[in-house]
């Protein structure tokens, strides 16, 4: 019915057009070849002064489209037209000014075809709509050139304003973070470090604002700096190794790791933690501005621990550096610190009142013992990080739970006052603020005991290693069962190559491990493919894997309608020669997480995990790219959209 007013309107409207240019778009087409069989037609258009005009998906007027001709039809099989470039906001809807950029898909197995056809499209000024205009097109396929940016197409069109959405997001992702698994923990931490703050209320405000600052310029100062560099080099190949390294490499999980271990032994009263004697003389005179070196590095600590989880807000803000206006990253990452900052600024703005409340010495030293049972049991978290990408083989899940287990176990015998540390008065009485937390404490122990046997435990999934590490499993029933067993058969299965890579999906599933593998695989089976952007150091992915996967819904698509790809973005493990590629900075790519990282950045445009994708067997990508999200009803949605376009596709 829109299109039918807008038409209408069109005619009466068209009185005027004797002021109407020759043409209201002067266009310029080009071939990019995305892949063996996937063509891109990209048409850029420069549109007269004064005019505006649709993308091919609007919610009114006449949306732009390509009618293709009946001649050489059968060498190719038109794909989806996308709107690129640079929209505004025009009476409530959203066109072009200046410039538009349409890209349409074509799907050729062979490259020696001419596509023809006609694009069509509306322009507009301010007092009337023309008549739809037509441009007749011939692209050659064999003249295809390699697609620009790692076959993500970029428009040329100037930047229209600041994108606020962007910031808007960001801050809402800021407050968010704070609630995943490898960020929510470090409150604690702050707690603890402010508990040792300034003797006087005001000392105390300045820490707790300078905490929050410098959490801000950790994060805005380096990501400005990367994104320059990510500008001058080009892509963002060398940020995505930075990150990578930080998140997945063994050394900075080692020093974390110690890290942690240091901050139990202290709170347990083993040593205290000083600076050298000439700092301290300076912090000593300069105790009244707040110790801020000290402060300094406490958000220092914060900010590189909670890389994987701000990994994917941060990874898709850095894939914005290369495609929208140059500050606007720079701008979204102060926005996201900003909020990310500000309820730990909060929490640690009035520390002081802990060590000034009367008589409190004893009840403090006991807060610091839990909270050293508390860094013991995540300070494991990162040497299960470095065991899983390296495949060491240490930590396995019913190890890594066994050592939970005893230090939950340890700690609720603490709160009952069955153990007594150096620093410790003795305790005559359990408090019920004590009782309490013992109870919360063995609970939370007995819920991990089924751990040990198979169970999922859905609420520990971000923490705890991948399921298909367990050695021994109770029943057959169990998912753990199924997963194991997968094991074994798929060693035995028809495509050995699935598991030369020693690596397994959870849940009873199976696949493939690199994208020409899986593709292969979905060829013979005539099947869509699923691919999982994932890593072993990836805690949203456990979740993902725990809390959506798991349904049966989502589980029986999988299985059944799917071939699915597990892309190890930060597996360390050596590739053989004949596999090596060479990246977009110069570098060998030698391992299988450097291999698939370049394919995730340069086939999806994504740089981080998380991320779902749907594709055709020949790689077509068939619906947007997914993120983290635990809404399951929204996943099988996502999925079943992806067997609605395979179907369109093969018919």
């Amino acid at each position: 019915m829109k299109r039918l007013i807008a038409l209408a309107g069109t005619l009466l409207l068209c009185v005027a057009g004797f002021a109407q240019p020759k043409t209201t778009v002067t266009w310029k087409t080009e071939v990019q070849q995305k892949n063996d069989s996937l063509y891109t037609i990209v048409f850029t258009g420069k549109i007269a002064d004064g005019f505006h005009t649709y993308g091919s998906i609007i919610d009114g007027g006449y949306p732009a489209g390509v009618i293709f001709s009946e001649e050489n039809a059968a060498g190719y099989t038109p794909g989806e037209m996308h709107d690129l470039g640079e929209k505004q906001e025009y009476e409530g809807m959203m066109v072009y000014f200046d410039e538009i950029v349409l890209a349409q898909d074509v799907i050729a197995k062979d490259k020696n075809v001419k596509v023809k056809g006609e694009l069509t499209w509306q322009s507009c000024n301010e007092t009337s709509c023309f008549m739809p205009e037509y441009l007749e097109f011939e692209a050659d396929l064999s003249k295809a050139a390699p697609a620009s940016d790692q076959g993500t197409i970029k428009s040329s069109a100037p930047a229209k304003g600041f994108n606020w959405a962007i910031v808007i997001e960001a801050i809402l992702w800021g407050f968010a973070a704070l609630l995943t698994p490898c960020v929510f923990p470090m409150v604690p931490m702050t707690v603890s470090f402010f508990m040792k703050g300034s003797s006087t209320p005001a000392a105390g405000r300045f820490k707790a604002s300078m905490y929050g600052l410098f959490i801000v310029l950790l994060y805005t100062v380096p990501i400005s700096l990367i994104i320059l560099i990510t500008r001058i080099v080009g892509g963002d190949a060398v940020t995505a190794d930075i990150f990578n390294w930080l998140a997945t490499h063994w050394l900075p999980n080692i020093i974390f790791f110690i890290v942690f271990m240091l901050f139990a032994a202290s709170f347990f009263g083993a040593f205290e933690i000083v600076l050298p004697s000439k700092l301290v003389n300076k912090s000593d005179k300069g105790a009244d501005k707040g110790g801020l070196i000290g402060t300094f590095f406490m958000a220092l600590t914060l900010v590189l621990v909670s890389f994987s989880c701000t990994g994917p807000i941060v990874g898709s803000v850095l894939i914005k550096a290369t495609q929208g206006e140059f500050w606007e990253p720079m701008i979204a990452m102060l926005a996201f610190s900003l909020a990310f900052a500000l309820p730990f600024t909060i929490l640690a703005f009035f520390p002081s009142l802990l060590k000034n409340i009367p008589k409190s010495g004893g009840w403090l030293n006991s807060v610091k013992v839990v909270l050293g049972f508390v860094e013991v049991a995540l300070g494991f978290k990162f040497l299960s990080v470095a065991d899983q990408t390296y495949h060491w083989g240490l930590l396995d899940r019913e190890v890594y739970l066994a050592i939970w287990i005893v230090v939950f176990t340890l700690l609720g015998l603490y709160l009952l006052g069955k153990l007594r540390f150096a620093n410790d008065d003795k305790v005559d009485h359990i408090t019920v603020k004590r009782l309490t937390l013992a109870i919360a404490v063995f609970s939370f122990v007995v819920y991990m005991i089924p751990g040990m046997f198979g169970a999922p435990l859905k609420a520990l999934s971000g923490y705890l290693p991948p399921i298909t590490t367990q050695d021994f499993v109770l029943g057959q029933n169990t998912v753990a069962a199924s997963a194991t067993a997968v094991r074994t058969e798929a060693r035995q299965s028809e495509d050995e190559q699935s598991n030369k890579y020693g690596l397994h999906l959870p849940l009873g599933l199976h696949g493939y491990f690199t994208l020409d593998e899986g593709l292969e695989a979905a060829q013979k089976a005539g099947k869509p493919v699923f691919v999982d952007i994932t890593g072993h150091g990836c805690v949203n992915c456990r979740e993902m894997e725990s809390r959506v996967w798991s349904d049966p819904r989502v589980l029986e698509i999988l299985n059944n309608d799917y071939v699915i790809v597990a892309l190890y973005t930060d597996d360390k493990q050596r590739l053989e020669e004949d596999e090596w590629i060479t990246g977009e900075t110069g570098k060998q790519l030698t391992t299988l997480g450097q291999v698939n990282s370049y394919i995730v950045r340069n086939k999806f445009a994504v740089n981080a995990q998380p991320n779902y994708a749907l594709l055709t067997p020949e790689g077509e990508l068939m619906v947007p790219v997914r993120g983290y999200d635990l809404d399951i009803q929204g996943f099988v949605d996502f999925l079943n959209s992806g067997l609605e376009k395979f179907a369109q596709y093969s018919r």
